[in-house]
């Protein structure tokens, strides 16, 4: 435990010392000025130290996994946005380097993550366990497919074609009943069976949206993006609540 914290901590001051020659060599070149403020520089070092905290190993379960994330997360968001204030960015711009860095981040710790779920199903199957769910429960998802693809895109072709069929002047069936009715329904309803079955599935609510995108194109236009969230948010949130009764249900029956 104590080489472990050495090295975590070695890690840290690398970060460190490598954010504070950042702040103090490479910031003002690129902000054209002739030096640093003494705190873009400690912003510097504390960002360094953040990042260098971010190479330490991931944790042995995954709801310590989660909460150290969400933590560094949070704190390298504040650090990064102090930095990006001081260095003149406000209002929309501001968030817009925020949201970046959270792209960035999400890219960098999939990666990871994916990595280490690896090395527990090796480790898993190596003591003869079950190997457990894949990652982001993608095999668990793909029975529903088939669904999604019929539901984002077979069916709008079809309420596009029975709209042109009866030369409707008002397209009720695809620009009413299809993204207020049909589209939120089967996403929940789907995402429900989804969530009893296997539990969250992150990627459901996701295949929703992308799958649903070129008919946005293709049958309408770019007004109707709201058309991807009104199948994949009721999907997510079907999803939750099925994987909360899967939970509940066992307690449930444990308790009678």
């Amino acid at each position: 435990m104590n080489k472990i914290k050495q090295v975590g901590l070695a890690r840290v001051l690398t970060g460190m010392v490598l954010g504070l020659m950042f702040g103090v060599a490479l910031v003002p070149y690129i902000m054209g000025v002739r030096n640093s403020s003494p705190l873009v520089c400690l912003l510097c070092a504390a960002l360094g130290g953040a990042a260098g905290a971010a190479t330490l190993p991931f944790a042995d379960d995954g709801k310590s996994l989660l909460l150290r994330s969400g933590i560094h997360l949070a704190v390298t968001a504040s650090l990064f946005g102090l930095l990006m204030a001081q260095l003149g960015a406000e209002g929309v711009e501001l968030l817009v380097w925020e949201a970046i860095l959270a792209l960035l981040y999400a890219v960098v710790w999939l990666g990871r993550w994916i990595g280490w779920y690896v090395e527990v199903i090796q480790l898993r199957t190596l003591l003869g366990l079950s190997p457990g769910p894949s990652p982001l429960k993608w095999r668990e998802t793909l029975p529903y497919l088939p669904f999604v693809l019929f539901l984002c895109n077979g069916l709008p072709l079809l309420m596009r074609w029975a709209d042109h069929a009866v030369s409707a002047d008002v397209p009720v069936l695809s620009g009413l009943i299809l993204p207020y009715l049909l589209l939120p329904v089967g996403g929940f309803c789907s995402g429900l069976s989804l969530g009893k079955r296997q539990g969250v599935c992150p990627l459901y609510p996701t295949a929703c949206l992308v799958c649903y995108l070129p008919m946005v194109f293709l049958l309408f236009n770019r007004t109707a993006l709201f058309h991807s969230v009104m199948a994949a948010l009721p999907a997510l949130l079907g999803n939750v609540m099925g994987w909360m009764y899967r939970r509940a249900v066992p307690k449930r029956g444990a308790e009678r």
